[in-house]
């Protein structure tokens, strides 16, 4: 399967990943030019890695510092130099798909991931920061996130939610995007404004890998992943979306993250094989992007109607596993990494500044 053949069935592939190396040596350019590469995710864990293992940014960073800059503000300055020039890459392909695809996306202090009110602050000043068209700002899709999220879309800001790994906690996404669109259009604004919601795939897989049987194992994600397109397909089949679609607002996309193997025993490409779907998008490592292009076999469409996933799900419920409940505990072991990957970052920056 070639990342050409998935583009050609309508799935946006971007890249979990940014380097100012990928940068530098055009290797991003390329990926667009020969992999269909139309986008760009990136996190805290993401940043730390590239400062961590690289000098591109430790000039910048003791300029900066001496500049009298919390730590916090040089990241924040340095991701998004990172990401507008990312951004300037995809603006081509986001001008001709209508703001459709060729996002590149910044996540918001995950320390803040209880805060709505302060959430929703460092939003719109990330927002007015980034001065860039094509940049979605990442909220944790949290009950305080709901509220963020509908706020922030109310304001006009495209919103990449994330942390999502639940059909419940994609439709607590989905409700506080559209909340957010209603608002705007009874205000009399304009309801386009984009919006993506990030589902959190191979984690499943991880988690329950000691607790299943070898039958189930490496199946909860994608069935999981499963009930989430089916609902996604549902809601915007309702009355209430139909609605808001024929006042001009915009789907909000599906996006599959995490999508490279956690488990060595299985294929690079085996999440993206299943999670092929038109209309959403698949953001993956590099490792996987590059796996993805030399597997030479057409995409398999992935199934609507949920069957196959009831008929896991009920096995893996069976077992004694409580999927609603791993699901909550996901999304704060998810929080919980993405704070200390922050005070790592937080910390890195400080070491560098000396």
């Amino acid at each position: 399967m070639t990342t050409k053949k998935l583009h050609m069935l309508g799935q946006s592939l971007w890249l979990d990943n940014i380097t100012r190396q990928l940068l530098d040596s055009g290797t991003l350019e390329r990926y667009c030019r020969e992999l269909s590469l139309t986008g760009l995710t990136s996190n805290p864990t993401i940043f730390y890695q590239a400062m961590r293992d690289s000098n591109a940014y430790d000039g910048t960073i003791a300029q900066k510092s001496k500049e009298g800059k919390g730590f916090e503000d040089i990241f924040f300055e340095l991701a998004l130099e990172d990401l507008r020039r990312a951004a300037h890459i995809f603006r081509p392909v986001h001008d001709a798909t209508g703001g459709k695809d060729g996002w590149a996306s910044l996540e918001v202090s995950p320390l803040l991931i209880n805060d709505a009110k302060a959430t929703i602050s460092q939003v719109a000043q990330l927002h007015e920061l980034a001065g860039c068209k094509n940049l979605l700002i990442k909220i944790p899709g949290t009950t305080a996130g709901a509220q963020a999220i509908e706020e922030s879309i109310f304001r006009g800001i495209d919103v990449n939610v994330t942390l999502l790994f639940s059909p419940e906690q994609y439709t607590v996404a989905f409700d506080a995007y559209c909340q957010g669109i209603a608002r705007r259009m009874d205000a009399g604004l304009d309801p386009r404004v984009h919006c993506v919601a990030s589902i959190f795939v191979s984690r499943w897989d991880k988690a329950s890998a000691q607790v299943l049987p070898p039958a189930l194992k490496n199946k909860l994600g994608i069935a999981v992943s499963e009930k989430i397109y089916q609902s996604h397909l549902s809601k915007l089949e309702t009355t209430a979306w139909q609605t808001l679609s024929e006042a001009g607002a915009l789907p909000q996309r599906v996006l599959w993250a995490s999508t490279g193997p956690k488990d060595p025993a299985l294929p690079p490409t085996y999440y993206v094989d299943a999670l092929a779907a038109a209309n959403t998008i698949n953001t993956m490592p590099e490792k996987t992007l590059l796996a993805v292009e030399q597997h030479d076999a057409a995409p398999r469409p992935m199934p609507s109607d949920g069957a196959s996933a009831d008929r896991i799900l009920a096995a893996i419920q069976d077992t004694g596993l409580d999927v609603a409940v791993m699901g909550e505990q996901l999304q704060e072991e998810g929080a919980q990494s993405f704070k200390q990957s922050w005070r790592d970052l937080l910390a890195l920056i400080a070491e560098k500044s000396n």
